[in-house]
């Protein structure tokens, strides 16, 4: 196992990276608020690891929730079931909720932890890729609005994100490779020579070489956390982050939740953003080739859906939470391992953009 921190000013918490910690108790115990717990999981993963976690947790008062799976269910009437659970157990300010699952189960969790009774303990147990490099690490909480995704939320951070690398051995192919668009966007925004790494083990990645795994997911949390540490409420350099997102958050919303996986649609994304940095003069050819190349190589779509068209996709891209005064804010890349946020891109080249790209 190992471990890194996350060090906010007024409190910290670590992340756990290893295999076989789901049995570790050790692990979860001094980050509980009580003896009250409440595990949220979905039909999915329920099966495969809700008793192991519940074994770990012998002798305190455990109880769980499983919702359906899916992107699709990321909305308020599933959070209301974990309140109307914590309600019927009687379960006070000193509970704790588990996430057990993937990003939306994190998500949908943390909301419910803070908003419960003005907000109790809540710990992360991440089991797809997604989750364990990107949504289980810095607090964002929330749910999908029919208008647009993660609309609505709070900030509330985890006492303590516990990363099993053994669950991504039960893990799709499609889920895996979604969520290698998180890895490389630490490696676009921020880290260079992580991108080149990405780029000679990619295959290895793939395969579940677990050594492998475990070097991207401390690396991927490592960035994460550094960004979380200067800026955890995104009032700057936080909205890096969202490389790809502006644009893939567009083409969840048409096309409906959980058609595109998020993955999928942030790896189309960063090529649009990417592009996009191209058009600006802020890129040269071999560098937008060498994103194209990274994300062939880990399965990604560079492509948008045919159903979707330009005047769609700007209207969507409007609902972004970065936009501000109705200028559009967009996350670009001056370099390889540079991001930048803007608001100065002309709309009406955003528009031709999105107007002549592969569509499928």
């Amino acid at each position: 196992m190992q471990t890194l921190t996350v060090e906010l000013p007024d409190r910290h918490y670590p992340i756990h990276v290893g295999p076989g910690l789901l049995d570790d108790a050790s692990l979860l115990t001094p980050h509980l608020a009580g003896r009250q717990v409440m595990i949220v999981t979905n039909e999915t993963v329920a099966p495969l690891y809700l008793e192991r976690l519940k074994a770990a947790l012998a002798g305190y008062d455990v109880h769980e929730v499983v919702l359906p799976d899916g992107e699709a269910t990321k909305n308020l009437e599933h959070v209301e079931r974990i309140w109307d659970a914590l309600l019927a157990a009687g379960f006070n300010r000193r509970a704790t909720l588990i996430a057990l699952g993937g990003g939306v189960t994190g998500d949908m969790t943390g909301f419910a932890a803070a908003s419960y009774q003005r907000g109790i303990a809540f710990i992360q147990v991440p089991t797809t890729l997604l989750a364990q490099v990107d949504s289980s690490v810095g607090g964002k909480t929330g749910v999908n609005h029919p208008r647009g995704k993660n609309m609505i939320g709070a900030f509330h951070q985890p006492r303590a994100v516990i990363v099993d690398t053994d669950t991504l051995n039960t893990l799709p192919a499609r889920e895996l490779t979604a969520g290698l668009a998180e890895v490389i966007k630490y490696g676009l925004i921020r880290d260079e020579p992580f991108m080149t790494w990405l780029e000679d083990n990619m295959s290895g990645l793939r395969s579940l070489e677990a050594p492998l795994l475990t070097e991207a997911i401390l690396k991927s949390c490592a960035v994460k956390a550094e960004i979380v540490v200067e800026d955890e409420t995104e009032q700057g350099v936080r909205a890096h982050l969202n490389l790809g997102h502006t644009f893939g958050h567009a083409i969840e919303t048409a096309m409906g939740y959980g058609n595109w996986l998020h993955g999928e649609a942030v790896g189309a994304g960063m090529m649009m953003a990417t592009s996009l940095s191209q058009r600006l003069g802020w890129l040269d050819e071999a560098a937008v080739d060498r994103v194209a190349s990274l994300l062939d190589a880990a399965g990604l779509p560079r492509h948008a859906p045919g159903a979707v068209s330009a005047e769609r996709f700007l209207e969507l891209m409007h609902l972004d939470k970065k936009v501000t005064d109705a200028r559009l804010r967009l996350v670009l890349l001056k370099a390889l391992g540079e991001a930048c946020i803007t608001d100065e891109v002309n709309e009406a080249t955003v528009h031709e953009l999105l107007e002549n790209w592969e569509r499928r």
